[in-house]
């Protein structure tokens, strides 16, 4: 058999894997999960920046921040249509200054949320969610502060289609307000996301996720954390390789960089995540 014949035989038999493939275990938005299943990641997340977007009247002598934290998402179907949310995390934070080198580590703020799914089709499912940000256990006066000590309200829209009949794959995109009581402008925030899954039980997404500030909050605030600015827009793009270990279990290595933004630090964070998910 010929090198060209093995290499035909080859893309045909990928190409019919890739096409017959199940896809359910590569949906993710605006799909709500089935009624008791659960969905949980567990992360370790390594942010790295050494500039900044345009920052406005900083006069730190910015040299380097790092955010290296454990992260925990957890999704819950409380029935077919609603689901229950959660992310929290455990961080620890260093910011370097020409003259001086701050450090803070503690449990950061968290999300708790509830998502419904609105209608379904064959034209994609779109849902609703609502999200309310609770600040963790620390004091938003600290020199390095993990986060800025208020609450935030958020309503998100969501669709997703499901690309079966092309490729096994799906899309989604989200928009949202979010409204932070306090000094912090309100934020637009957006996401538009491609996965699909490969052979060998592979899988990837890749997702922008953006944040646009309203700039209706104090233009200037004195947090020591440079990415806890109040008034910031980010675009981050989020590359993401799974493997399914078995039906539960799977791994996940992340790449983000952020390659837009203004009043932030310039860098990308890098992580390693374990899922589990109950069939």
């Amino acid at each position: 058999m010929s090198v060209l014949t093995r290499r035909l035989l080859a893309f045909i038999l990928t190409t019919c894997i890739c096409t017959f493939m199940p896809v359910s275990q590569c949906l993710a938005g605006a799909w709500t999960m089935e009624e008791g299943k659960l969905y949980e990641r567990f992360g370790f997340n390594y942010y790295f920046a050494d500039s900044q977007f345009n920052r406005e009247n900083d006069g730190s002598n910015f040299k380097n921040f790092r955010d290296m934290n454990f992260s925990n998402y957890l999704e819950y179907g409380l029935s077919n249509r609603f689901t229950i949310i959660n992310a929290l995390y455990y961080k620890m934070l260093e910011k370097e200054a020409d003259s001086s080198k701050l450090s803070s580590n503690g449990l950061g703020d968290i999300d708790i949320g509830v998502k419904g799914k609105l209608a379904e089709g064959s034209w994609g499912v779109v849902s609703t969610q609502g999200l309310v940000k609770i600040p963790g256990i620390y004091s938003k006066n600290d020199q390095l502060p993990l986060g800025n000590g208020q609450v935030d309200v958020e309503l998100r829209g969501l669709y997703g289609k499901s690309l079966w009949r092309y490729i096994p794959g799906y899309c989604n995109v989200e928009l949202a307000y979010r409204w932070r009581y306090g000094d912090p402008s309100d934020e637009l925030r957006y996401i538009v996301e491609f996965g699909m899954d490969f052979p060998m039980d592979f899988y990837g997404r890749i997702k922008l996720d953006g944040i646009l500030s309203m700039n209706n909050g104090r233009q200037f605030g004195t947090s020591g954390n440079p990415m806890a600015t109040n008034n910031f827009d980010l675009g981050k793009l989020d590359m993401a390789l799974g493997y399914r270990i078995t039906k539960k279990w799977g791994v996940e290595a992340c790449y983000t960089p952020e390659i837009y933004g203004r009043n932030t630090t310039e860098g990308a964070t890098y992580t390693i995540a374990i899922t589990y998910q109950t069939k």
